[in-house]
């Protein structure tokens, strides 16, 4: 088939090339028989902007009840976590894994200059640069360009790639599920085209490129859904959103993929109105989900050597709207999870809410000092190479 042909009966000739999925880009794919003896990362981003507020909650703090009046989570809900600081009472699964001493809650997480929208928060944290600067590669595409070879080194479970793992040579994969990508080069054309290029087509005149993109995805795909056995559940996980996609990433991992970080969103945290409702159903699906995750992983004995790292685009403002909910903010708290924390429980101070920042809270840890820490100490590689700016460990993983 020649390129013509190949352009004008594909989907590609109607939307272009630019708009070629994300799992055609890149496809030095698979090699699932490296094994499974590295340290491995799962990225949860809580999309739209959490409440670290209402989710951990500083109970003996009066002006925390004086600036929320309506949507406070009382002293005798929450789930104590120590003298100062409470869990929201719908994260009982999140509470044992706490006490299991699995979990890391550091606070007033954020930035210098912090922007209050969520495009922009959410491409610095992505790209992990100053909130005056711009980058089109994310701080885990870029560890991909220096460290990895293959870009199924990182897969994001969603039909979209998100910034972080975007890198200058190359991106990670988004992928919905084991299967589909087989599935969808069975279309048609993409098929003759696999089965009719030669040799002599391939070279860049005529998009050869391309040709050999698709002949390399197709064989990594074939691979993956008619050779490697993708395992199923060892446990029953939510039938959520969430639930279903962590129930994959469990898969994969127990299943002996070569790949190092897997990342996932879960959408809906947003609420400037009737907070409580939204919020408090998303974190139980949170808590049920994520616990469900470690259980399938300690299980398999893969739990050593997975780190969870949660986090969200910003918190939300201290006081309350007039619509029972919260507008954006700035500095909130995120978690680490796994059997290597060196500081597992509360890692510092709850946010000083005498001391705001324009009505929000001060940030006092820098996201990409977590960021530093997870690249030097967990995946034990030169983070300068990744982070422009330097930081002094915070000592919290080993």
């Amino acid at each position: 088939m020649k390129r013509r042909e190949f352009i004008r009966n594909t989907s590609l000739g109607a939307i272009g090339t630019f708009f070629i999925p994300e799992f055609l880009r890149g496809m030095d794919w698979m090699n699932l028989d490296e094994g499974n003896q590295f340290r491995k990362l799962i990225v949860i981003q809580l999309s739209g902007g959490n409440d670290g507020l209402n989710t951990i909650i500083p109970f003996e703090n009066d002006l925390y009840y004086n600036l929320r009046p309506q949507i406070s989570i009382s002293k005798n809900e929450v789930i104590k976590l120590n003298d100062e600081l409470g869990l929201n009472p719908n994260m009982g699964e999140f509470h044992k894994l706490f006490k299991d001493g699995l979990v890391s809650i550091v606070n007033s997480v954020g930035y210098p200059n912090p922007n209050r929208s969520h495009f922009r928060s959410m491409d610095i944290w992505h790209t992990a640069v100053d909130s005056n600067q711009y980058s089109k590669s994310g701080w885990l595409g870029r560890y991909m360009d220096s460290y990895c070879s293959n870009s199924h080194s990182m897969l994001e479970l969603d039909s979209q790639l998100s910034l972080a793992l975007h890198g200058k040579e190359r991106n990670g994969l988004a992928l919905e599920q084991s299967d589909k990508l087989y599935k969808t080069l069975r279309d048609k054309y993409f098929r003759d085209v696999i089965e009719t290029a030669e040799s002599a087509e391939l070279n860049e005149d005529n998009q050869g490129y391309l040709y050999k993109t698709l002949i390399q995805t197709n064989q990594s795909a074939k691979y993956l859904a008619e050779t490697h056995t993708v395992k199923d559940n060892n446990l029953e996980f939510p039938q959520t959103g969430l639930g279903k996609k962590l129930a994959q990433v469990s898969q994969f991992i127990r299943s002996g993929f070569s790949t190092q970080v897997y990342y996932v969103s879960h959408n809906g945290f947003d609420s400037h109105v009737n907070q409580r409702k939204s919020q408090d159903k998303l974190l139980e699906d949170y808590s049920k989900s994520v616990s469900a995750l470690v259980q399938s992983l300690e299980k398999s004995g893969d739990l050593e050597l997975t780190l969870i790292l949660t986090f969200s685009e910003f918190g939300r403002r201290v006081e309350e709207n007039g619509s029972s909910g919260t507008d954006h903010g700035k500095a909130n708290n995120l978690f680490l999870i796994g059997k290597n924390l060196k500081h597992p429980g509360i890692y510092n101070d709850g946010p000083d809410l005498s001391n705001l920042d324009d009505g929000d809270i001060s940030y006092k840890v820098d996201f990409r000092n977590v960021y530093w820490d997870i690249l030097n100490e967990w995946f034990g590689k030169d983070a300068s190479k990744i982070i422009s700016k330097s930081f002094t460990s915070l000592g919290i993983l080993s």
